[in-house]
């Protein structure tokens, strides 16, 4: 049992989406280690020890809601850590919206009647949403709409433009949704949501990703921190510290967890050039 009591999560309840797998395993698994009750949402089941596992596709907006409505017996839910998400090539860039965002903020605002006040949301975007501030007006135009299917349908009217790729466009939304939603949380229940941004991790999902990369690409990707790839386990632990009730005073934040990718590409510390292009 680890012995980091003082994080605020032994006999607290937790829910985990994307528990089954990647860094959505490895922090379900660190919080049951801390002393939670963690109940994992997930489309698969979950290989590690739970409370409970609570089936759920995201894309399927009638399924998120009849999920959040079961885990509201459970209520009150001390902590929400939305890991769920996916790369573009599984169904292409409108399903990986349609999850990575719409999906994932149609649960958490369907969770909040069951929240405790002063409860922890932590979720995992991406370093690739770096250049969010760039795409902030669209952003916020997408922002507005909180119907899912009013949402997806925008986003479907003109795919090459607001979707994109899929993966980068929907962990901006998360961004710019996370900075914005996190001050009525907190005006209102005393809810902090807060987002972490990591750069490649060993994972099933980077396994996969890395099917499509020039070969040796992660190779070259710049590691100061670590001096390698990150595991699953580098990023379950800045999500769970993000969100432990020490840090009571941060909501809104979108944390790197990039081993200082961002930093190095924003002041020129790091190049681009080891992708092929100046960054």
């Amino acid at each position: 049992m680890l012995q980091l009591d003082g994080l605020g999560y032994r006999g607290r309840t937790c829910v985990v989406t994307g528990g089954a797998s990647g860094m959505g395993e490895a922090t379900a698994r660190l919080l049951g280690e801390l002393g939670a009750s963690v109940h994992i949402v997930d489309i698969q089941p979950p290989k590690i020890a739970c409370v409970a596992w609570h089936p759920c596709d995201l894309s399927d907006f009638a399924a998120v809601r009849a999920t959040a409505a079961a885990l509201s017996a459970i209520a009150p839910i001390d902590f929400l850590f939305p890991c769920a998400g996916l790369p573009p090539h599984i169904k292409g860039p409108l399903y990986c919206m349609r999850v990575n965002y719409i999906g994932t903020r149609l649960f958490v605002e369907e969770m909040v009647p069951a929240l405790a006040d002063g409860a922890g949301i932590a979720l995992i975007s991406s370093d690739a949403a770096m250049g969010w501030q760039g795409n902030l007006a669209q952003c916020l135009e997408m922002l507005a709409i909180a119907d899912p299917d009013a949402a997806y349908a925008w986003a479907a009217a003109d795919p090459e433009k607001r979707v994109r790729d899929g993966y980068t466009s929907s962990k901006e939304m998360l961004v710019v949704w996370v900075a914005q939603a996190a001050v009525k949380l907190g005006l209102e229940r005393r809810i902090r949501l807060n987002a972490i941004g990591p750069c490649p991790t060993r994972t099933a999902f980077m396994d996969e990703q890395e099917k499509l990369l020039p070969e040796g690409f992660l190779d070259k990707w710049p590691y100061p921190s670590l001096g390698r790839i990150a595991t699953a386990e580098d990023q379950a632990w800045p999500l769970i510290l993000l969100n432990s009730p020490l840090n009571a005073a941060v909501t809104g934040a979108f944390l790197y967890t990039d081993q200082g990718f961002a930093s190095g590409v924003f002041t020129g510390a790091i190049s681009g050039a080891f992708m092929g292009r100046e960054a």
